[in-house]
């Protein structure tokens, strides 16, 4: 299917599909019901401060020497291509810098938000985005996202404020931290600057680390010799080179006896597997993954932090097809960066593995290979599809069909079963009604979604397809970040509205995100930072009164109650009162109308919608309420982690 860019035919698009559904158009109205709320109860309403509309039409300053040394790293950023810089108030200096040259900046409420926020912009778009922190409380806000986005692989910038150089080894205040150390093991690289003449120099340590190899977060601090040093001109700074001088964009090639022997194993294989993950979205390597695979009729699976790299509904996809995975007898693992240990994928013990990846020291980590192949993921897919011959594999094909047909039979028995419980909406109803939306009534391929929550998760991701590029935003991969759901969402939907990186087609179309109530106590303050940028996103809340942990942890028979919430909390209230449109769903049959009024207000008014979604704890019990809470780690749409 082809993207429909222009605003006027999604709008047309919309009310005949929506609207014709069954919503309410005199519902919507061009203010929104909390325009309408506040007129009635006479008091203001809620508005954007006139001040970003005068940012918008004003021009950018005019920036050359003398400049500071923030203003020099900021012109770096630009020349280097970052796409996007979200922060909170601190490190005034280089963020205001960023912001001059015309990089989006967006600014929210907590650092870790949107430090969650970058992580999960660089995940759909394939961009570096920034994130910055001031020193000392900020800055540690931001840890639990930075170890989130380096288990992603994402090539998130951390910018943070340091104390002075003068004020080394002092105690001059309550936010003096030595911060460099905190993100040992959780970066690919960090510095704290201390040669203000080296600003540009560092810039280009920082760049080669994020554009090269595999990626993860390269995190500098400033302290404010650093950020506000003066240069008058290029002389006084050291290293003041164009950035083909100080890095390359060439690319790691396959040796041609490694390409040789993996198309010998995979010619001698009945059962050959391609697992597509990170490095085949960073390394825009999915046209030729389709070429091989098709050539040589080998299905595929995806794992990793974001899905679509190979389109749902292509006969060779295996995303949906779990049974067939422990038959396979050759695995190409193709930029799985994040190796899992033996038992973690779905996979036999007999199974052979090849593995791509740029980083030669990482192969045969945890996973022991039978060949590996260091490249670039996309030069080793473009020689492996040049190199193999014609193969058919018409009989293991047809067994991963089989395995999809079980798999959605499955899907079927769980939303039936749903569908039974009538005093509150089970997750399985949510995935099934949800993915009937975007892949029906919408176009399958349009909606980009944040697919977040515990619990919840486990049953959306059964139900959702992607068939393009990073359509799906996985928010647990290999770290299980507490609540960053919202600010994940913020990333999203600011690269889709950017139309940056594997966005540009989709640009201006809303977004969904999925959280639970547990997450949404986490970053939901954030639906105003969605507001307040009229960012068109629905997030759906799975509100089943209670963390997931609260089935697993007993004690004398009794669920312990320290992991319970009150019940029948309005989160959709908390949405309203922050600028956004709110829906609560208490019946299954209340669920895709109330997702069908929150997609208009996205489309309509560019803003945002909380759809807090009635379940209950108990759904978790598989004694009492079937099929009770899921758990998979493999790859394809069941995977959680991997």
């Amino acid at each position: 299917m082809k993207p429909s860019t222009g605003r006027s035919s999604r709008r047309r698009f919309m009310k005949q599909a929506v609207l014709g559904a069954g919503a309410t158009a005199a519902s919507l109205g061009a203010g929104g019901a909390a325009v309408r709320a506040a007129e009635e109860e006479d008091v203001a309403p809620i508005t954007v401060p006139s001040e970003f509309e005068t940012a918008k039409s004003a021009s950018l300053p005019t920036v050359d020497f003398p400049m500071t040394g923030a203003q020099v790293f900021a012109k770096a950023c630009k020349e280097e291509g970052v796409a996007a810089l979200f922060c909170c108030p601190g490190n005034y200096s280089v963020v205001h810098a960023i912001s001059d040259t015309g990089i989006p900046t967006y600014g929210g409420r907590h650092e870790g938000s949107l430090c969650h926020a970058a992580d999960a912009f660089c995940r759909v778009t394939g961009e570096i985005a920034a994130t910055s922190g001031t020193e000392g409380p900020g800055f540690t806000d931001m840890i639990c996202a930075i170890a989130a986005a380096n288990s992603a692989r994402s090539p998130v910038l951390v910018l943070a404020s340091n104390k002075t150089v003068f004020a080394e080894d002092t105690e001059r205040g309550i936010q003096d931290a030595y911060q460099q150390p905190t993100t040992e093991g959780m970066r690919k690289y960090g510095k704290r600057l201390i040669t203000p003449a080296r600003v540009h120099e560092y810039a280009g340590y920082a760049f080669r680390q994020l554009k090269s190899g595999v990626p993860k977060p390269v995190h500098l601090d400033f302290p404010a010799e650093i950020a506000n040093g003066r240069f008058r001109d290029a002389s006084e700074i050291e290293y003041y080179f164009d950035k083909s001088k100080y890095r390359t964009e060439t690319k790691p090639f396959p040796d041609p006896q490694a390409i040789d022997q993996a198309v010998s194993m995979i010619r001698a294989s009945e059962r050959p597997m391609l697992v597509s993950s990170n490095g085949v979205f960073y390394s825009k390597a999915w046209e030729p993954l389709r070429r091989l695979a098709e050539r040589a009729q080998i299905p595929v699976v995806e794992s990793g932090a974001m899905k679509g790299q190979f389109p749902a509904d292509h006969e060779l996809s295996a995303d949906t097809a779990p049974g067939a995975l422990a038959s396979a007898d050759l695995v190409l693992l193709v930029g799985q960066y994040c190796m899992p240990t033996q038992g973690e994928f779905a996979f036999g013990p007999d199974t052979k593995y090849i593995r791509i990846d740029p980083d030669a020291e990482d192969i045969g980590r945890n996973l022991p290979i039978d060949l590996g192949i260091v490249s670039d993921e996309r030069a080793a897919l473009e020689a492996l599809a040049a190199e193999v011959p014609r193969l058919r594999h018409d009989a293991w094909v047809a067994e991963v069909a089989s395995a999809r047909d079980a798999f959605e039979a499955e899907n079927e028995e769980y939303y039936r079963t749903g569908l039974g419980y009538t005093d509150a909406v089970h997750p399985a109803v949510i995935g099934k009604e949800l993915a009937d939306f975007v892949d029906g009534t919408l176009p399958g391929d349009r909606t980009t979604i944040v697919q977040g929550g515990y619990g919840i998760a486990r049953y959306t991701r059964r139900y959702l397809r992607s068939y393009r590029p990073a359509q799906i935003m996985n928010g647990a991969y290999q770290y299980g970040a507490i609540g960053p759901d919202v600010g994940y969402t913020i990333g999203v939907a600011a690269a889709v509205r950017q139309g940056a990186g594997a966005q540009a087609d989709y640009q201006g179309h809303p977004i969904i995100a999925i959280t639970g109530d547990a997450g949404f106590g986490y970053t939901g303050m954030e639906m105003e930072t969605l507001s307040k940028y009229r960012l068109p996103a629905v997030v759906i809340v799975y509100n089943n009164n209670a963390w997931g942990t609260w089935e697993g942890q007993r004690n004398n028979q009794v669920g312990l109650p320290v992991h319970l919430f009150q019940e029948n909390l309005r989160y959709d209230k908390m949405g309203e009162a922050l600028g956004a449109h709110g829906e609560y769903v208490t019946t299954p049959a209340d669920f895709r109308p109330a997702l069908e009024r929150a997609y208009q207000v996205a489309l309509d008014e560019s803003r945002p919608s909380v759809v807090n979604v009635q379940a209950k704890k108990e759904f978790w019990l598989r004694d009492q309420y079937a099929p009770g809470f899921m758990g998979k780690l493999e790859p394809g749409v069941m995977s959680y982690y991997h």
